[in-house]
């Protein structure tokens, strides 16, 4: 007596429960258009009562895009009475959390190519850029007031800031406009995006402007700078956060050596200029530094030793805070990371047509990743600065 076999074909299975899915929401959201139509009259279909405030006159087909697929909604037509529903709102065609999901998939770097192709798989209609374009509107309003909150993390000790050059069309030419980025790491120890803005290059005004603005939305507390070596950065530093420290990024220190050294000789000069920074205090740093420099001279790379004698005391600052600090505050290594991500996503638009659209798109997505692990997982211990502060006050002035 042979066994008998039962076959499943699978990818017939989940079409039939996708379809009836899709018509049982189908048949709620129309019985819950057909209990307002009832309110709203005082009647029920073809009810006849003294009391009822209008009549029906058929209805009209509505397509609305849902997660589980295109329905069609019988909205209801009356006399005498205005019918307004409540479960969507008036020309919408797609739902909410449809709209939600194409604007996350758009900040999150999918092209609009490729989100028309996903809407086409996931819900049987085609999404134009138009419709993209138009969400992404909305979705601005929000990143506006995201970029512009107030600052309530308590205090900031460590602040990174830097600038990212994109291309926008100005006056009918094409130039270089910078958005200016400030990450900074608050008082329980966690990463936060706390400011984006345009400037049309680098200079101390815009750095001003800019750092002026952090400090007037809430940012206090800053104890250590970090960033490259703009002069127009670093004169803004000392004039708005005068109590704070500068950092000069050691890994844009080195590359600026590199560039007066020969190339086969860079890989031995790497271990010298990270050797100054592998000491275990700032005097020793400043003492290895004064040996790299005779040796630099002894290899006749006079201009490497003017540039780091010139520079290795910004570089050194990080030294006045705790041991177990150095190695994410001594370098911007924090927001490059974040730089990559905000290159990846604005190389596919090339030419911004106004500087406001670049920073949107640059502010929506740092707000994309500040809402992912990156700003819940802690960066640093904090607590170590505290018990520096109590222990030996005296190691953080210099």
């Amino acid at each position: 007596m042979s066994n008998k076999i039962i076959q499943l074909n699978e990818g017939v299975i989940k079409e039939e429960l996708k379809d009836l899915v899709r018509k049982s929401v189908e048949e709620t959201l129309n019985e819950l258009l057909d209990s307002e139509a009832d309110a709203l009259t005082n009647a029920g279909k073809y009810e006849r009562t003294a009391d009822r405030a209008g009549y029906r006159s058929g209805h009209y087909d509505r397509n609305l895009t849902t997660t589980s697929g295109d329905v069609n909604l019988k909205i209801p037509k009356l006399k005498g009475v205005a019918f307004e529903t409540a479960i969507i709102e008036r020309y919408q065609r797609r739902e909410s959390s449809v709209e939600e999901a194409l604007i996350e998939m758009y900040l999150a770097g999918v092209s609009v190519r490729r989100v028309e192709d996903i809407t086409q798989v996931l819900w049987g209609s085609r999404v134009s850029p138009a419709t993209i374009s138009e969400l992404n509107k909305k979705a601005y309003v929000h990143i506006e007031e995201w970029r512009n909150r107030p600052l309530q993390g308590g205090s900031y000790p460590y602040v990174y800031v830097d600038g990212i050059y994109l291309k926008r069309n100005w006056g009918g030419e094409y130039e270089n406009v910078a958005v200016l980025v400030a990450i900074a790491v608050n008082e329980d120890g966690y990463r936060e995006v706390i400011g984006a803005a345009e400037g049309m290059k680098e200079d101390k005004e815009s750095w001003t402007q800019f750092l002026k603005w952090l400090k007037s939305r809430g940012l206090s507390g800053v104890r250590l700078i970090v960033g490259d070596r703009c002069l127009g950065m670093v004169e803004s530093v000392a004039e708005v956060f005068p109590e704070a420290k500068y950092q000069r990024c050691v890994v844009h220190f080195y590359r600026n050596i590199f560039t007066t050294t020969p190339r086969i000789r860079m890989k031995l000069i790497s271990r010298m200029l990270k050797a100054i920074h592998a000491q275990e205090s700032k005097e020793a740093a400043r003492e290895k530094a004064k040996q790299v420099a005779i040796q630099l001279r002894e290899m006749k790379l006079h201009e490497a030793a003017k540039k780091l004698e010139a520079g290795i005391e910004e570089t050194l600052s990080y030294m006045s805070f705790p041991s177990e600090h150095w190695t994410k505050i001594r370098t911007t290594n924090t927001i490059e990371r974040m730089n990559r991500e905000i290159k990846r996503r604005t190389k596919v638009v090339g030419t911004f047509p106004d500087g406001n659209s670049a920073l949107m798109l640059v502010c929506a997505r740092l707000r994309h990743v500040a809402g992912t692990q990156w700003g819940s997982k802690r960066y640093l211990n904090m607590k170590r600065l505290e018990m520096m502060d109590l222990t030996i006050p005296e190691t953080v002035v210099v």
